[in-house]
This record gives structure tokens, sequence and C-alpha cells, in this order.
């Protein structure tokens, strides 16, 4: 059984300046990873893949350069190489962190064994990231750049990428973390003070729930919130058992969500 943890852009970086990694949340989460993997609760501690978004890092160069909505075979490619090594800049961070802290991450670049078509994922060789779950690392992956059969280039979120291993019955994905925003909300937290969490999403509630998703508040070329509950839903939807649930980084939270510790916190998604 395997746990998919994200750790969101918005969350290890400011999304609203260039290039600035939020390096107190990255330690205070690689903090809790590693208090996941030492404990002593081993029938608790499920295996662990860690992806991240690109925050302020991949989606500013993708969207400067286009990288998004291809490229064609005669553009200038420096765009694709500055996205890729923005993305990388991040994850050298986030695994540094990880290591400082304990825990043996190891990163594994999507852009090197992945393929899209039109923007979506198509093709993933994963041999690597089974070999590092068994013998016993924490592989890393994050939102990265992908050569387009269709438009050249694209975008892969790290969402496409949970989405693949959830769809491969060789990992036996069964739960997803995303953190990041607190939770889904009635209305746009940011804009309305009186917003409030929604607890659970299920099909009793998922068009209203859309209908009051917004984009993201900074770059991002990958859809945002209102892309990021669609695609989610359609997983829960295709995926028997499969549960997701959305937390803020407050410390400790992190913990108790991969222990199963935080019934009621964040949001909780299943079909």
């Amino acid at each position: 059984m395997l746990t998919f943890v994200k750790l969101g852009g918005s969350v290890i970086t400011n999304k609203t300046q260039e290039e600035s990694p939020n390096i107190s949340v990255i330690k205070q989460l690689a903090a809790e990873l590693r208090s996941v993997c030492s404990s002593t609760r081993s029938n608790r501690t499920p295996q662990l893949v860690i992806g991240h978004g690109s925050g302020s890092f991949g989606h500013t160069y993708a969207k400067r350069y286009g990288v998004h909505t291809g490229l064609s075979s005669d553009a200038d490619w420096i765009g694709f190489a500055l996205t890729s090594a923005a993305a990388l800049r991040l994850n050298r961070i986030v695994v540094d962190e990880l290591l400082a802290a304990g825990v043996p991450a190891l990163s594994l670049q999507p852009s090197a064994t992945i393929r899209s078509k039109q923007g979506v994922l198509t093709h993933w060789d994963t041999a690597m990231l089974s070999s590092a779950l068994e013998h016993g690392l924490l592989p890393v992956v994050h939102g990265d750049v992908a050569f387009d059969t269709v438009q050249g280039s694209a975008i892969i979120s790290t969402e496409q990428l949970l989405t693949h291993l959830a769809h491969d019955a060789t990992f036996q994905l069964t739960r997803i973390i995303l953190v990041g925003e607190a939770g889904v909300y009635t209305v746009d937290p940011h804009l309305d003070p009186h917003a409030q969490c929604i607890p659970h999403i299920d099909s009793a509630n998922i068009t209203t729930v859309l209908e009051g998703t917004g984009a993201s508040h900074g770059v991002d070329v990958t859809g945002g919130m209102h892309g990021k509950i669609a695609l989610m839903w359609q997983l829960v939807c295709a995926v028997p058992n499969l549960t997701i649930q959305l937390i803020g980084p407050t410390p400790g939270l992190l913990t108790r969500a991969i222990q199963g510790d935080a019934v009621g916190e964040g949001t909780l998604i299943t079909a």
C-alpha cells in the first residue's frame, strides 16, 4: 500500500516572487516526514512517495516561454531547458533538506522518463521508483517539462504524475495527501473572510464545489485549485477505495495525516 504526499508549490515557495523558497516550511515538513519514517508504529507507517510543485521556480519560466502550451520544432527551446533547470533547483533544495533531516530521500527527475500527448502524460518509466521503494528509499518527484508528441513541449504537473501511479496496479496507491491550502472552501478564502472549509467532498456536492473554486494566487500554468480538484475527483471516481486529503502546513498536521490521525482536518475527497 502506497501513500503519495504532495508538497504544494504555494507552500514550499512564495509564488509571487521568482525563485523564492520557503525554507522554514520545507524544514518543518522534512522533520515531520523524518518523524513518520522513524516511527516505531511500523504497522501504521505506509510506503511513501513525495512529490512537490514547482511554485515560483518552474512556473515562472514555463509561462514566460510558453512551454506549457507547446513549442514548435523550429522554436527557441532555451525556455524548455530553463524551466527544467528551475524545477531541479527547487527539487535540490527540498531533497537536501529531507536528507539533512535524516530522511532517505532520492530525487527522480520525471522529464528523463516521461512523454506526453497534447499536454497529457502518456508514458512514465517508473522502474527506478519501484527500485527505490524496494530499497527503503523515499522517492521524490516533481512537476516537470516533457517532450510532447503533438505540441512539442508540455508541463506535467505533480497531480498528473500521481494520477499515473494511482492507475498503475503495481503501486497499489490508496491515499493521497496534498499539503497546500488548509482545505477546499465555499468561496475563495483569500478574498472572503466568511469562507468556510468543506470537510468532505463526494458526489453530493462536487458540482457546487467546482463552481466555487478558482485559479491560483501567483504564477501557475497547471490550472490552479479548480483544475486540481477536478482532476482529483476524476481520480477517486476511477480508482476504487482511493482517498484524497487536502491539508495546510500547520505544524504536526502532516504527521497526523500520514498516520491516519487527522480525521476531520482539512478536506477529504472520496467517491
